[in-house]
């Protein structure tokens, strides 16, 4: 059965809402698809677009950090004067940490799209990298500012966002994990998972968008633009007070809510009530 308005209203609205939580977007709707009406997996496809909403409002919230960042970056490269040395950093850092997720998504691109959306899987991701979140938040130094930033940690964060085409790692838990655990705070961590997830989504999202035209997806064309732009809306909320949230809070919240939701899942799954899929 193809998707219907209401179901991809919802699903753009889930999208929206756990982006940028270290929960996993692409594991909640992927669960979501199993409950809804159609009962159709939405599928890579649909979660990557509705993806480039949520990453519009990161270009929105960012836009001042994004405009400096490129401005030092393009001056440094360009030779047009004076520059910032940490932004112009920050710009190569971004570039750089963005080569692990692309190289890996193109190598294990039909394993992506249908084996490791097996649901087995994404409960066992959500279990595991739920502790390893929580772990870090326990014994992460805390000290390091973005501006503090170095070559080998701005790498690893791209290893760790990498680890996100595994629906139930998270994007933002990947690489939040990793900044703590390499000593960052929760903001600078936070905020630099956000901007190294622009070029890796938009460039996932349109890679699909153009590769869908002209397939029959389980996702009509308006269903998926309304999606996304319910997943921009409340994307942007989100970041505003997450971010303040960060600032002062743990995440063993969410730590505790991705191993509930990894253990309901595997009961579900063992009991016949859902099929694990992939």
């Amino acid at each position: 059965m193809s998707m219907g308005w209401m179901e991809a209203g919802f699903l753009g609205l889930l999208q929206g809402l756990t982006e940028f939580l270290p929960v996993s977007s692409s594991a909640h709707l992927r669960i979501a698809g199993e409950f809804l009406p159609s009962g159709a997996d939405p599928g890579a496809a649909f979660t990557a677009i509705t993806q480039i909403g949520t990453e519009m409002a990161v270009l929105v919230y960012f836009w001042s950090d994004i405009m400096r960042i490129a401005a030092a970056w393009l001056r440094q490269n360009l030779r047009l004067g004076p520059y910032d040395k940490a932004d112009a950093r920050l710009g190569w850092l971004i570039i750089v940490g963005s080569v692990p997720i692309v190289f890996l998504g193109l190598f294990f691109k039909d394993a992506i799209e249908h084996s490791l959306r097996n649901l087995y899987i994404t409960a066992v991701m959500l279990i595991v990298f739920g502790i390893i979140l929580g772990v870090a938040d326990r014994i992460g130094k805390k000290r390091y500012k973005l501006n503090q930033l170095i070559w080998r940690d701005g790498i690893l964060f791209g290893f760790a966002q990498a680890m996100a085409l595994i629906p139930g790692v998270s994007r933002s838990g990947g690489t939040i994990s990793a900044g703590l655990l390499l000593g960052y705070t929760r903001e600078a961590a936070a905020r630099y998972s956000f901007l190294l997830a622009v070029p890796a989504v938009f460039g996932s999202g349109f890679y699909q968008l153009f590769k869908s035209i002209g397939e029959d997806n389980p996702v009509g064309w308006g269903q998926t633009g309304l999606a996304t732009l319910i997943a921009f809306i409340v994307g942007y909320a989100v970041i505003v007070v997450f971010l303040k949230l960060v600032s002062t809070k743990s995440y063993m919240p969410f730590v505790w809510y991705r191993v509930v939701i990894g253990f309901i899942l595997l009961a579900l799954l063992g009991t016949g009530v859902i099929s694990a899929g992939g």
